[in-house]
């Protein structure tokens, strides 16, 4: 199987301070560390189970910097065969829209029986890059999978639905598929394929090169605006009722007479 895997390389804001830029769009990430989207992690691993299991050949297509390459080289060290990273400042990146037309000019052209992302990504909450890359490329999709089957010329989806439901769903292939979260187990990258994966090839390009117009996928042909962006202020308005039972109670119950709850 041909396959081609897509990784956003993000910030992890868990344990560092977040601060917005003077422009008041933008957030100082020098203080962040960064690696590959979570739901992207299971993405890459179902690529790699399918090509264990199929036999085939997987394609890692990612947008960043130079710096971004260690997250594409731990990729190729866990089983994917090559990468194609996308270096242009001129992709409106908080578009989804934008975003998907840059990877699927990247991808057009080829023969492809999947193509696999995670079902969103971790620093901007957005979840349709998947679906619209689907568009952009023409074919089939399904998102929020949990669990994938590869039949003769089809694959069945297992996809998450709000309520704890699950719908499976066949497509003809070449399809996309979305992955979510909790799907397999992400390996470890071993030392072996850590050093194999300096080998492999991985293609620097830009919009130029794929044939893309940067009109059409910068901030001017976008129909998202990023107005503003701050750290909402955290607020606390405990009381705590002191007293005995039935005064408690009747402390209670008079707060919530005159804040109108009862």
């Amino acid at each position: 199987m041909k396959m081609f895997v897509c990784i956003k390389y993000v910030p992890d804001t868990s344990e560092a301070e977040v601060k917005v830029n003077p422009d008041g769009v933008t957030v100082d990430s020098s203080r962040f560390s960064f690696d590959i989207n979570d739901a992207d992690n299971y993405a890459v691993e179902e690529s790699v189970l399918i090509k264990e299991a199929k036999e085939g050949d997987v394609t890692v297509v990612s947008i960043g910097p130079k710096k971004s390459d260690v997250m594409i080289r731990m990729a190729m060290a866990k089983g994917c065969d090559q990468a194609v990273r996308i270096e242009d400042d001129r992709i409106a990146g908080h578009d989804p829209l934008m975003v998907a037309k840059a990877l699927a000019a990247a991808i057009k052209g080829q023969e492809f029986d999947l193509v696999l992302t995670g079902c969103m990504a971790s620093d901007d909450g957005h979840m349709s890059t998947g679906v619209a890359l689907a568009e952009e490329l023409g074919v089939n999709h399904a998102s929020m999978v949990k669990k994938v089957e590869v039949l003769d010329g089809k694959v069945r989806a297992h996809r998450e639905l709000e309520g704890g439901l699950l719908e499976v769903v066949e497509l003809e292939l070449p399809a996309v598929l979305t992955i979510q979260t909790g799907i397999n187990e992400p390996r470890y990258a071993p030392i072996r394929g850590i050093r194999q994966a300096q080998k492999k090839e991985l293609k620097v390009v830009s919009l130029d090169d794929l044939g893309v117009d940067p009109a059409s996928v910068g901030s001017d042909a976008s129909m998202v605006v990023l107005e503003e962006l701050y750290i909402p202020e955290v607020e606390s308005s405990a009381e705590f009722i002191e007293g005995e039972a039935e005064e408690k109670a009747e402390k209670l119950a008079s707060i919530l007479v005159k804040g109108g709850l009862v």
